[in-house]
């Protein structure tokens, strides 16, 4: 005989183990998605990136390369309006540009994904061995319980997660600029330092640290009780990772100067200030590794089930199986000699740079002769215009070819 009482105790024992199905955002929730996202490995790398340039070549960087960003994070997302059904960027690229166009996006999602996830694994390592005197080894398995542990739980964990921590980071980097500016050693005079030859190799780290593309159409999700919301939260996201990565650079610059810049820049930052602003830069530092690593590790999962058509990513099972997928190789080569931290976000944002710079330009163009209904919000013709477009496509292009050309020793690397 059947013990229904039994078999309705397994499933909600079942279902409690099961990832968020309340898949709705909040704004503050969607626009933590964004500066979460874009800040992690890229905030802690762009001042020792730099260090031969100087600010004001990554000054100039971070509003060109920030605007361009987040004209094609637009395109993506009034594409993503544009479609009823919930598809990430390598669907949408398969709809609107086709099967070439959906493996360039994948491609490109697994490239910088896996790069920016070697990075935070390595970089975690390196800041609780800091910390705490520990192994880097043991350093990132600490850091990975956590990450790994809030992306199980799907698009709503991540969403308060970012929220919560962000909120933090914004505390204790506040306190940190602050406590930068009056200290004695400060000198702003700093910043005029470098030469603008350098200029070119730090572009690509730039396009690193403005990586949120990737998580749009997730957000769009999030969003889908009010599709308004989702251009603003962009918008709004954007401008503040804008001012994070200003403020961190202008600090780190003015504080131990270019030459004294460490990979990691809060290890040095830290360090210049002071034993407890050590501990705080360390700890913002690690709190942006984990909210990066939830937005583009969450986006490397969907991607993952939308591209090979797995169907719902809230089956147990198959997002246990994915999940491993997605974390465990980044965690693994983070220790296999063959990527360093600064290689990982360089060539990450040289390859995904190119792919996102042209495909959200077509898939906006089929997604307005093909889409499903117009939206409530649209591009205004002045981002749409051609003039942008190809602005956008020739300037990634050329730092690709740079890219190449530094890799063989033809150009200076930069750092």
């Amino acid at each position: 005989m059947i013990n229904n009482a039994a078999i309705n105790s397994e499933l909600k024992s079942e279902q409690a183990l099961t990832p968020e199905k309340n898949k709705t955002l909040t704004f503050v929730e969607g626009v933590a998605m964004i500066v979460g996202t874009n800040i992690g490995a890229g905030i802690l790398s762009i001042p020792f990136a730099s260090r031969k340039a100087g600010f004001i070549p990554l000054l100039f960087w971070l509003v060109l390369v920030g605007c361009l960003t987040t004209i094609t994070m637009l395109y993506v997302a009034e594409t993503t309006l544009r479609t009823k059904s919930n598809l990430q960027l390598s669907g949408l690229a398969k709809r609107y540009v086709g099967t070439i166009g959906a493996w360039a996006i994948f491609i490109s999602v697994c490239v910088n994904s896996i790069g920016a996830l070697v990075a935070y694994m390595s970089g975690s390592g390196l800041l609780l061995q800091s910390l705490l005197g520990i192994s880097p080894q043991v350093g990132s398995l600490l850091f990975f319980v956590p990450a790994v542990g809030v992306l199980y739980y799907g698009l709503k964990a991540i969403g308060r997660s970012e929220k919560l921590i962000s909120i933090g980071m914004l505390a204790m980097l506040c306190v940190l600029v602050i406590a930068t500016f009056i200290h004695k050693t400060t000198d702003t005079s700093r910043l005029l330092d470098g030469s603008w030859i350098f200029m070119v190799p730090v572009f690509n780290v730039v396009v690193f640290c403005f990586s949120a593309q990737y998580i749009v159409p997730e957000m769009a999700r999030g969003f889908s009780h009010n599709p308004k919301m989702l251009p603003k939260a962009v918008l709004l996201g954007m401008f503040i990772t804008f001012l994070l990565l200003g403020a961190v650079a202008l600090s780190v610059i003015s504080l131990t100067g270019l030459d004294g810049i460490s990979d990691v820049a809060t290890i040095a930052w830290g360090k210049a200030l002071g034993t407890w602003a050590f501990w705080l830069a360390n700890i913002f530092a690690l709190c942006a590794m984990l909210t990066s690593y939830w937005g583009l590790g969450g986006s490397f999962l969907t991607n993952i089930f939308d591209h090979f058509k797995l169907g719902s990513d809230d089956y147990l099972p198959r997002r246990i199986a994915v999940l491993a997928l997605v974390s465990i190789p980044p965690f693994i080569l983070a220790y296999s000699g063959l990527v360093s931290f600064m290689n990982a976000l360089y060539f990450a944002g040289v390859f995904s740079g190119v792919i996102l710079s042209i495909m959200p330009i077509l898939m906006l163009k089929g997604a307005r002769k093909s889409g499903d209904h117009e939206p409530l919000w649209q591009c205004n013709r002045f981002i749409v215009h051609p003039f942008i477009q190809i602005s956008i496509v020739v300037l990634y292009l050329l730092a690709v070819v740079y890219a190449i050309a530094s890799l063989f020793g033809y150009l200076p690397k930069g750092w």
